[in-house]
């Protein structure tokens, strides 16, 4: 089992890892309530991810109500921050450690 992956944003935490066809992220994770306007198909697949119940309103933020699989470590991210994101970077174990860094050391 590989370490949990966290990202942080404005004082809030999702966590996850990365999984065979893309990366999940754990049930209780936080999100940014605001997506930056020019964020117009991460919006839209947060709009989504709303109204089927996996993302839930809360005060200040977003919470993931249940484990999620995104298409890339990436796309998880983009839907935490609201906006563009590179998954490779915002992606950190407990050592600090960016997710690029994990793969180029594992590879």
């Amino acid at each position: 089992q590989k370490d949990t992956l966290t990202c942080s944003i404005k004082g809030l935490t999702a966590k996850g890892k990365r999984a065979s066809n893309g990366f999940v992220v754990f049930k209780g994770s936080q999100a940014v309530a605001e997506h930056r306007p020019s964020a117009t198909r991460v919006k839209l697949k947060r709009e989504a991810l709303i109204s089927s119940g996996v993302l839930s309103e809360n005060v200040g933020a977003l919470v993931f109500t249940m484990d999620y699989e995104f298409s890339s470590p990436s796309a998880a991210a983009s839907a935490i921050k609201g906006g563009r994101a590179n998954g490779l970077t915002s992606w950190k174990n407990s050592q600090g450690k960016k997710l690029k860094d994990i793969e180029t050391t594992e590879a």
